[in-house]
């Protein structure tokens, strides 16, 4: 079972740094939703990293798995309103909104601000994989984790 928790880390670590790679190398910047979504990410990798330290029994184990379906549903919420938000960018103003002041206001933003700084589009569609959105994979990343999660927690 520890062994999964690892490889929930590793592949957090993994999406938040191919995201990190497309905003060096496409000139992709983070809208508001991005940034929330990777900070689920954060939060399901750290949580994830913490139970394969801890070696957790199985009420332990309840706890973490239950803790990453929690964020990778939120994360999964977000991604699915931004895939929404990129079908239809003419129901929703990106201009500076409340929540990109808000996130761009956190010590997160100016500690690490190529990582939570929010100043892209969220609606912006310009990279596809297979006809599916950045946001559209995230989503599917978001629910897969909570698939393993949901697992875990049912695991003898």
């Amino acid at each position: 079972m520890r062994i999964v928790f690892l490889c929930i880390f590793l592949a957090c670590a993994g999406l938040v740094g191919y995201a990190v790679s497309l905003q060096y190398s496409d000139d992709l910047l983070p809208c508001p939703l991005c940034v929330i979504q990777r900070i689920a990410y954060w939060l399901i990798g750290l949580t994830a990293l913490i139970a394969f330290l801890h070696s957790p029994q199985q009420l332990g184990r309840r706890l973490y798995s239950g803790l990453i379906i929690l964020f990778a549903m939120m994360g999964a919420a977000v991604a699915g309103r931004q895939a929404w938000l990129v079908r239809f960018p003419e129901s929703f103003e990106c201009g500076i909104s409340p929540e990109e002041a808000f996130l761009n206001a956190l010590p997160l933003a100016q500690w690490w601000p190529d990582m939570f700084e929010a100043n892209g589009d969220c609606a912006d569609n310009s990279w596809q994989l297979l006809s599916l959105t950045i946001p559209d994979w995230s989503l599917i990343a978001f629910l897969a984790l909570s698939v393993v999660a949901a697992a875990l927690w049912r695991a003898r």
